[in-house]
């Protein structure tokens, strides 16, 4: 059978305090008996030294005891646990025994030491026995028995046994109701999470879990849950948006394709319409296929499936390489590049993901700055880290601005420079990849005077998480 939680903390709680218990009622029983025991075994030492002081030798005759003194005991000694009394001689044969003994006698032990106090049984009686040799002027005469009955004791033994066996169920018992209700009030957070958690749905992430109000554990695994759900509704909302972004930006080049192909082909147009309109197509073709590819690796990092491959990358060539492919823009705006590099500058990383970094933010240096304008490329070394920063005298972004560009499709001031075409997922896909590197990546910008972008590259960095 499955138990509830609550029931398993109650049963945890009271299977250790069970032990505890089992433990101090042992330690109690052994206590009680060690003193019963050791109060009839110091009452028998007391008879034994008793008896052999009244042994006595008169007339060249052993006398052990006389029957007067017999008597006299019987009747001056309260009877609550007897003491029996017997003298065997060398051949082990009784020679006198106590009246109280009447038919029954007491056995000799040859495997017990004199003085050894043991347990034995005189017909269907239990008693503590303890046998001593007699010796009258140096000489072995024969034996003394004493013994005194466990009657008693073994009847309060028993008793106190039975009745720990009984408390010690019945506070088992008492105990589990206890730690169940005390357990119940401790859980009631957890109810709490289960029936927040049935409410929560794709449709309905607004439900949170109420916090209790001792700052416990449960505390912090409602705290920390709640975190979860607002990331999750953040993520849910984001992709929301993003898809809602993405069919518009899908949309709008293929409207425009369709439009100026249907315009084409209502009537007639000479060769050179053809061509000016085809281009124009070509063009939002081209823009609708950077867009597919942006949106392709967005994906892919958004399903974390990204494999990364750590080797040398080397800096220097990846910077010229990314400047040669933008070489027709370069020359077609006239813009002076400038790239200072001292040496050669290694770094361990995935050269295809750097590359991707490059390329968007030096596509977006020379995009974004003006006619005959400059971008710098600096390479340097600080504190073991190689440092790159891309520098541009173009439009610049507005401070307000800083915080949303990284978001997907968001273009500053777009509206003040329809001539730049974007779609504004470079800088979302580059912060992506440089978390994933764990690159460190800054902007410095301000409006009609340029951007910075400043790349930190740790230079031992083997291994990524």
């Amino acid at each position: 059978m499955q138990l509830s939680f609550k029931n398993k903390i109650a049963l945890n709680y009271i299977i250790t305090t069970g032990l505890l218990i089992l433990v101090v009622f042992s330690v109690i029983y052994s206590i009680v008996k060690h003193t019963v025991y050791s109060h009839i075994d110091e009452n028998i030492k007391v008879e034994i030294q008793n008896h052999l002081s009244e042994i006595k030798v008169e007339k060249g005759k052993v006398i052990l005891i006389d029957e007067e003194e017999w008597n006299e005991r019987e009747h001056n000694t309260v009877d609550v646990n007897p003491v029996f009394v017997e003298f065997l001689d060398l051949n082990k044969n009784i020679i006198e025994k106590a009246p109280n003994l009447k038919t029954e006698t007491l056995e000799f032990k040859d495997s017990v030491e004199d003085y050894e106090l043991f347990d034995t049984k005189m017909g269907d009686h239990a008693i503590r026995q303890i046998q001593v040799a007699l010796h009258v002027q140096n000489k072995h005469i024969g034996y003394i028995i004493v013994a005194m009955s466990l009657a008693d004791s073994t009847m309060v033994l028993n008793n106190l046994f039975e009745i720990m066996c009984l408390s010690f169920l019945a506070i088992l018992v008492l105990l589990f109701f206890i730690a169940r209700f005390f357990a119940g009030r401790s859980i009631k957070p957890i109810n709490a999470i289960i029936n927040t958690s049935k409410i929560i749905t794709k449709d309905n992430l607004k439900a949170r879990i109420p916090l209790p109000k001792s700052r416990d554990e449960l505390y912090t695994l409602s705290k920390t849950i709640n975190s979860l759900l607002n990331r999750i509704e953040d993520a849910i909302e984001r992709e929301k948006q993003f898809t809602s972004d993405a069919s518009h930006e899908l949309r709008t080049p293929l409207t425009v394709i369709k439009g100026t192909l249907e315009v084409l082909i209502r009537k007639t147009r000479d060769s050179k319409e053809y061509e000016d309109k085809i281009n124009y197509c070509i063009n939002e073709v081209d823009h609708l296929n950077l867009l597919v590819d942006q949106l392709l690796l967005m994906a892919r990092f958004e399903n974390q499936k990204q494999n990364i491959v750590t080797e040398s990358v080397y800096l220097n060539a990846l910077i010229l390489d990314v400047l040669t492919l933008n070489s027709e823009k370069i020359n077609a705006k006239n813009i002076n590049i400038k790239f200072d590099a001292e040496t050669d500058y290694y770094i361990e990383s995935d050269n295809f993901l750097v590359i991707t970094i490059l390329r968007n933010i030096i596509s977006n240096a020379l995009k974004y700055t003006y006619k005959d304008g400059v971008v710098s490329i600096w390479l340097s070394k600080e504190n073991e880290k190689t440092i790159c920063k891309i520098s541009d005298t173009g439009i610049g972004i507005a401070k307000q601005d800083l915080e949303m560009i990284f978001n997907p499709f968001f273009r500053s001031n777009y509206t003040e420079h329809p001539e730049i075409k974007g779609v504004g997922l470079g800088l979302s896909i580059v912060k992506r990849i440089t978390e994933l590197l764990h690159i460190k990546f800054k902007i410095e910008s301000e409006i009609g005077l340029g951007t910075t972008v400043i790349l930190i590259f740790n230079d031992n960095m083997k291994t990524f998480s």
